[in-house]
């Protein structure tokens, strides 16, 4: 159980330290993350949409204390969301390789992504005990 714990706890890091380096062009409106937006036809408010939301992703996955299992279940859904359309967008739109950045922007994705996905599978008893054992009728 403790190796658990532990790796738990060094996926939660990577995620959050890797969504809220990334904060800093988002909201500075950086030219790299301009451009990137721009691509997409979301520039700006999908830039500054999806900074805010791996803000909270950021924190939620730092959230230490009595729910902290909630946040983390919630905080990796959230980041493994964005990143799989982080994902989708290098694949489809931007290629993986992106204004000479040697692939590091989707590195980082990929990277997140699989650190969420990861604290999801090590959370699935805690997710299982929040849904419903029956289907609810109507």
């Amino acid at each position: 159980m403790k190796t658990n714990a532990i790796i738990s706890w060094i996926c939660r890091l990577l995620a959050a330290v890797i969504l809220a380096q990334t904060l800093f062009f988002k909201f500075t409106a950086a030219p790299e993350s301009v451009h990137i937006f721009s691509e997409l036809g979301v520039e700006p408010w999908g830039r500054i949409g999806t900074g805010c939301l791996e803000l909270v992703a950021s924190v939620l996955l730092l959230w230490f204390g009595r729910h902290s299992s909630l946040t983390t279940i919630l905080g990796a859904g959230l980041a493994f969301g964005l990143m799989v359309g982080a994902i989708g967008a290098h694949l489809l739109v931007l290629g993986i390789e992106s204004q000479n950045d040697g692939g590091q922007l989707f590195i980082y994705a990929l990277t997140v992504a699989i650190a969420s996905a990861m604290l999801l599978m090590l959370h699935r008893q805690q997710i299982s005990r929040l849904l419903p054992s029956k289907p609810a009728h109507i």
